[in-house]
């Protein structure tokens, strides 16, 4: 809008481009949903390596399928994983929660302290308290006497206290009551410094591990403690005003034994993964809901089974169905592990059982994929054996791997789609009898001489021949997906401007040089763009009706690359030179 002009004068004005640049969203973040021994309940933690995954969720597990999958998910290529922790209580357990309480002191001068999270790793916790050096007394009130170093700590002190300043006569009453707080559970340890045991504070100990709020990842303020006096606080811990300095190393704390352990809870339930509230209660799997985005959800079985030949179970089918029309709604595909039945044939004879895509279909099944046989690998929790082992961290391991190197629109299978980690397969399977799984639209695991152990399929839960789906294909759905995300996220600058040809134009600028950009890097089908995309926004997808209830139309088409998934190789001899 052109400014009113007043006086003359050189004006200059910035007018805009109208170039709002799309960014493709990630594809390989992968979702893991289950049982870990220790993490935050019902909320999903991002993890960038299986390190991390150890520090926020305990590591290898023997009870945690979790754990397994989302390290096969790193050994494979996978770069960042996010982890929902599942747990269920233990009835029998000393505690409703699962959660252990710690108590700090006897008699009435007792405080309590709660495990951040359920699970038995919280009843071994050792607690330690340390203050200021004991040469930290010196001429308390000249700052000119006191050691420069002191005069760092004091600044730290006054913070924990609150003060504006340094008010040394309210400093030297409570500069006893400020202290570090040293908390070890397992191989793992945390300090927090400056907390004060005077108040009111930001630095108070009721403040500093506050329930929400806690600067501890083990342990939080129990709300049952009511108000409890700075005094008996000092008191407990050992120090207060007329009480000398605790030296290094810290003063460890008696932790009372109240019988209020934590437990590591039982077998999950489907309620568990699917909450009866469902999206609402952000739990379970929609404890996802907290999460901006994921590409790829396992759901890997929560109990062991009766041998090495079946080491884990299945997830409940109904768990999987709804999990399915979950994945369709956030735009990401389910990678489900085949189920303990379908196995070879008990007679030994080179057949196998009747295959089924386990009630998985309909349109939803075009966010799922399958994949046989399970995998052989080698559990160093359980003496080095080699056990089975579901592979749905390994695939979408290679999945995250594959668009790295070679982009979404690429299959995640061929030679190149080694996988790691294995021992090999539970089934090494023929020719003929991968051509028994693959018409039915689940995916094989093969195993090659000099090649190894590969992924080789890339159908959908949508894919079997008789049903002839638009997405049959996975490359071709996550690709589908990876656009609608992008255009999903990238339009919303157009929501409330004028709907009219501006727009109208703005929209075709930029989702066309949106799908330009992936042309070039090859990612559709066909010579040129016009015969690799289309992108119409114009008067005629948008006609008055649809102005007047406040709708644009945008008409997006696409040439997807579909995978050669079959080479056919037709050779015929030459006769040779015949006179005719």
């Amino acid at each position: 809008m052109a400014l009113a002009h007043t006086f003359p004068g050189v004006f200059i004005e910035e007018i805009p481009s109208g170039v709002r640049a799309i960014t493709g969203v990630p594809t390989a973040i992968a979702a893991f949903v289950g049982r870990t021994p220790i993490g935050p309940q019902n909320k999903p933690v991002i993890v960038n390596s299986f390190g991390d995954f150890g520090r926020a969720f305990g590591g290898l597990t023997a009870n945690s399928s979790v754990s397994y999958a989302v390290r096969d998910f790193f050994q494979n290529g996978g770069g960042q994983a996010i982890v929902v922790r599942l747990f269920r209580p233990d009835p029998a357990g000393a505690t409703a929660d699962g959660i252990a309480t710690i108590t700090i002191g006897t008699g009435a001068n007792a405080f309590k302290l709660r495990a951040v999270s359920p699970g038995a790793w919280a009843n071994d916790l050792s607690i330690a308290v340390s203050v200021l050096d004991p040469t930290f007394q010196v001429d308390v009130l000249s700052p000119t006497n006191r050691p420069q170093a002191h005069n760092a700590q004091l600044a730290g002190v006054v913070q924990a206290l609150g003060l504006d300043s340094p008010d040394l006569t309210t400093y030297e009453a409570n500069v006893r009551s400020i202290f570090d707080l040293t908390i070890t559970a397992g191989g793992s340890s945390e300090i927090i410094r400056n907390v004060s045991a005077s108040g009111p504070s930001p630095r108070q100990l009721s403040q500093t591990l506050k329930a929400g709020d806690s600067e501890s990842q083990f342990l939080v303020w129990d709300t049952a403690n009511g108000a409890v006096a700075a005094s008996d606080i000092t008191a407990i811990l050992g120090f207060g005003a007329g009480v000398d300095f605790p030296t290094a190393p810290p003063v460890e704390l008696t932790v009372v034994d109240d019988g209020a352990k934590g437990n590591d809870g039982v077998a999950l339930q489907s309620t568990d993964y699917i909450p009866l509230t469902e999206e609402a209660s952000k739990a379970g799997i929609f404890a996802l809901e907290q999460t901006d985005i994921f590409n790829m959800l396992c759901i890997p079985p929560d109990q062991r089974g009766t041998s090495d030949l079946i080491s884990w179970t299945d997830t409940p089918v109904e768990v999987l169905a709804r999990a399915l029309k979950y994945c369709v709604d956030r735009r990401a595909m389910l990678i489900v592990d085949s189920p303990t039945s379908m196995v070879r044939a008990s007679d030994g004879a080179e057949t196998l059982n009747t295959f089924s895509t386990n009630g998985l279909n309909g349109d939803f099944a075009r966010n799922g994929v399958m994949y046989f046989p399970r995998v052989k690998q080698v559990d160093p929790l359980k003496g080095n054996k080699v056990v089975t082992a579901v592979p749905c961290g390994i695939v979408a391991g290679v999945m995250a791997r594959t668009d790295g190197t070679r982009g979404v629109w690429k299959a995640p299978a061929g030679i190149d789609a080694g996988i790691s980690g294995t021992a090999g397969l539970a089934d090494n399977m023929t020719d003929a009898e991968n051509g028994l799984i693959n018409p039915l639209g689940i995916n094989a695991l093969r195993t090659f001489p000099i090649i190894g152990s590969v992924v080789w399929g890339a159908r959908t839960l949508r894919g079997a021949d008789a049903v002839a789906d638009d997405y049959k294909y996975l490359p071709v759905r996550r690709f589908a997906l990876f656009l609608e995300e992008s255009l999903f996220r990238g339009l919303k600058f157009a929501v409330f401007e004028p709907n009219d040809e501006p727009l109208w134009s703005q929209i075709r600028l930029n989702v066309g040089a949106f799908l330009n950009n992936l042309f070039r890097q090859g990612a559709f089908q066909g010579r040129t763009p016009r015969d690799a995309y289309f992108v119409k926004c114009d008067n005629e997808t948008t006609i008055q009706n649809d102005i007047n209830l406040g709708v644009v139309n945008v008409l997006v088409g696409f040439a997807p690359l579909k995978p050669a998934e079959f080479v056919v190789i037709k050779i015929q001899q030459i006769a040779g030179q015949v006179t005719t």
